[in-house]
């Protein structure tokens, strides 16, 4: 049986073979994980489709066209099968399935390893004397052997590649301007603690930040039409639709996976659908189809603690909005100086089609509901 590169959208040509799980003659189980691949978009891993004996026809590290044949698993005849189920190595051992996660613990663990034993190898083998970069084996890393040799070239992952470029074309081709401002997250914090305890009683999943804010923008998307569309050609295409996208930090960086009609979602729903997009990209089990067709983007950086940041467009649409850490500090209220939760948010538009008026209105309305969160909750 042939192992083929997958057809995993449209717009996609090629992939990198970026990890081997098993070696060239290593036995495979069928639905056993055999690799991980890479497209500009997402990574996957395939699986046997039958038991039998693994050869590898392309080596980790190597791009390829889609369909492309990178290995073969050829059937084992019936009396060695059953020779090696009656192996006592095998057959007195019970055996555990491996979920996705551990495997993918087990992989870093290895690649770290990898890693040291490349720092810990000396800079000058004595039988290399050329100037030139020598090439050393474990996920296409070499060691630059010129000067002091402190350097390490790794090749950029198709993903990375492609942020690369999303992010050139959203600062070459857009008017992009950033607004900000400032919520007073307090009584989302109360509504939080008040309601958590029930909330994932009810629904298994605990209530965070981003659903109050995917509500607060779709409220504030139906008043300001054109920050929920795009340009196309000379056109302006106006959605009656919310495919919110939400931003999330994956190993091999950050992607965008869409959670479509948010405007019919409930607050468990929102939550719940997030939770399912992190575990599927965690797992390499993300689709093509969720990545694409959002018409608004929110990103929070304040999971990781960055207080201010810029965020930049994902065309074709034409807002994102940013959300940051949420940080005690004084304000003014009613004369006096205060302590309150604040964060501060940042709405990045396209010029083109998006006023400055329309998005400073735009984020007050978001700011106005996250500071009166009690119609948003009850409703959800």
């Amino acid at each position: 049986m042939e192992i083929r590169i997958p057809e995993v959208g449209e717009s996609i040509v090629e992939a990198l073979v970026a990890n081997w799980y098993k070696k060239s003659g290593d036995r495979v189980e069928k639905d056993e994980p055999l690799c991980e691949v890479e497209t500009d978009k997402i990574s996957l891993e395939l699986y046997a489709e039958m038991a039998g004996i693994l050869s590898i026809k392309v080596e980790a590290g190597t791009t390829v066209m889609i369909g492309s044949v990178i290995g073969v698993i050829d059937e084992v005849p019936t009396e060695n099968m059953a020779a090696g189920i009656s192996s006592p190595s095998v057959d007195q051992q019970p055996q555990h399935r491996v979920s996705p996660t551990e495997r993918k613990g087990a992989r870093k663990e290895k690649l770290d390893r990898t890693k040291n034993e490349i720092k810990q190898e000396p800079l000058f083998p004595q039988e290399v004397r050329s100037e030139e970069p020598v090439a050393y084996s474990g996920d296409a890393i070499s060691r630059e052997a010129s000067g002091n040799a402190r350097t390490t070239r790794q090749p950029m992952s198709p993903i990375r590649r492609r942020i690369a470029e999303r992010l050139l074309e959203a600062r070459q081709k857009t008017a992009m301007l950033t607004t900000f401002n400032e919520a007073d997250m307090g009584k989302v914090l109360d509504l939080r603690r008040k309601h958590e305890e029930e909330f994932t009683r009810r629904h298994g999943v605990k209530l965070g930040f981003m659903p109050f804010f995917v509500k607060a923008c779709v409220e504030a998307l139906e008043e300001f039409p054109a920050i929920n569309a795009r340009i196309e050609a000379n056109d302006i295409v106006f959605h009656h639709y919310y495919d919110i996208g939400i931003a999330i930090s994956g190993e091999k960086g950050l992607v965008v996976p869409v959670l479509r009609d948010a405007d019919r979602l409930h607050f468990a729903e929102i939550e719940k659908g997030i939770e399912d997009l992190v575990d599927k990209i965690k797992n390499n089990r993300l689709s093509i189809s969720e990545l694409e067709g959002g018409t608004f983007t929110i990103t929070n950086g304040g999971v990781f603690g960055s207080l201010l940041s810029t965020p930049i467009l994902n065309p074709p649409q034409s807002a994102v909005l940013g959300m940051h850490a949420v940080q005690e500090r004084p304000v003014a209220r009613n004369g006096k100086v205060v302590i309150r939760p604040m964060m501060y948010l940042a709405l990045s538009y396209d010029h083109r089609i998006v006023d400055g008026r329309e998005a400073v209105q735009f984020l007050r309305k978001v700011i106005e509901y996250i500071e009166k969160p009690e119609e948003m909750l009850l409703e959800g």
